[in-house]
């Protein structure tokens, strides 16, 4: 069976206060596994994004346990969750969240600079995440050169160039056509099949979910169904092409 790499249990986050006051999230236990892409889909405000930060370590539980990569989080201050963070994730956004002025090199690279690896292989590790999400050709281009599958390319070899054991991804293929939308969750199937990391895709679109090897429901903050996805059933090629 596959490594645990991230576990929650009985996790509770509130927002606000007073009248203002709503329980975003209530009683969540799951685990996330290495070699597995999980899909979490539910409407919006069902708490999917909160979720997600707090997997991420950047937000903290009102009340619960969540470990990532055996380390427990609770009672980390906001620099230890920082660290956490560099060293075990990977973030995916919807909005891409490229520097303008700076290359699709550079801007993989930056992930690196944060971590404080400014070594000389610094540069080559980013060319090669670029190579491995099909961008070897474009390291040099500016964001506005390039389509919005390349730029969520971009931001997945950003999220990948470091090693991470988990991907976490906020709707990625919301912004994209359904060739692209393909192409990327291909890529990240890949990274979860292929190279051993948990990768979870917070979504509400059901085109992807032929990718995942689960899918988990929530609503109103509770997780309230689990089922296998496609991907167990049918393994998915190693991704080779996408569109422009």
């Amino acid at each position: 069976m596959s490594d645990i790499v991230v576990e929650t249990h009985a996790v509770t986050k509130t927002l606000g206060s007073g009248a203002a006051r709503v329980e975003a999230l209530k009683d969540v236990s799951m685990t996330l596994r290495a070699g597995e892409l999980t899909l979490l889909m539910g409407p919006s405000g069902s708490g999917k994004t909160t979720l997600l930060l707090i997997l991420g370590c950047m937000l903290t539980p009102t009340a619960g346990e969540v470990r990532l990569c055996g380390t427990p989080t609770a009672g980390a201050n906001t620099e230890d969750l920082a660290r956490i963070r560099r060293e075990h994730v990977g973030f995916v956004f919807q909005s891409y969240h490229l520097f303008p002025t700076l290359t699709a090199a550079e801007n993989v690279q930056l992930a690196l600079d944060v971590r404080g690896d400014r070594d000389r292989t610094a540069r080559e590790r980013a060319c090669a995440a670029l190579g491995q999400v099909g961008l070897a050709h474009k390291i040099r281009s500016y964001p506005r050169e390039l389509s919005g599958g390349e730029q969520q390319r971009v931001a997945i070899a950003r999220a990948i160039v470091a090693n991470p054991s988990l991907i976490l991804a906020d709707e990625p293929t919301a912004a994209l056509d359904g060739r692209n939308g393909q192409g990327i969750m291909k890529l990240l199937a890949e990274n979860a099949h292929q190279r051993g990391r948990a990768v979870m895709v917070v979504t509400h679109d059901p085109r992807v979910m032929p990718f995942a090897d689960r899918i988990i429901e929530i609503e109103d903050g509770r997780l309230t169904h689990e089922q296998p996805g496609g991907a167990k059933r049918v393994r998915l090629p190693k991704a080779t092409a996408f569109g422009a």
